[in-house]
């Protein structure tokens, strides 16, 4: 699986952003597909995951530092992962990964990047105060 995100930039604080990443190879439905963030000089951090279910029914995740304010969305007829991002703050300032698992993670390992298969190229991501 190819992984290609894009969607990043400049953005004042408060600001929205949305990222994208788009898969290639497989069709993602039943893939588990996250977002994972990395600041300069800090670990990779997890941001966001969805975990399908069953038949059409996904389960999202977050970091407790981005619920209310991210929101992760799949669109599997175009392939595609997006990472809606509202009310940003300068402390979001990151490159963002979007990853795949093929199948559903568990949710006790959904955090866990080192689950994740497949990973895109990165979208850098600056809030500016």
């Amino acid at each position: 699986v190819q992984l290609q995100a894009s969607g990043g930039g400049l953005v004042q604080a408060g600001g929205s952003l949305r990222l994208s990443c788009v898969a290639s190879g497989r069709t993602m439905g039943s893939y588990t597909l996250g977002w994972f963030r990395q600041a300069p000089g800090k670990e990779r951090e997890f941001v966001a995951a969805s975990r399908w279910l069953s038949g059409s029914a996904y389960s999202s995740y977050y970091a407790d530092s981005m619920k209310g304010r991210f929101t992760i969305s799949r669109d599997n007829a175009k392939n595609t992962v997006y990472l809606q991002m509202n009310s940003l703050k300068p402390e979001d300032t990151a490159v963002y990964y979007c990853a795949a698992r093929s199948g559903s993670l568990i949710s006790s390992r959904i955090r866990d990047w080192v689950q994740y298969e497949s990973w895109g190229q990165g979208t850098e991501v600056t809030v500016s105060s």
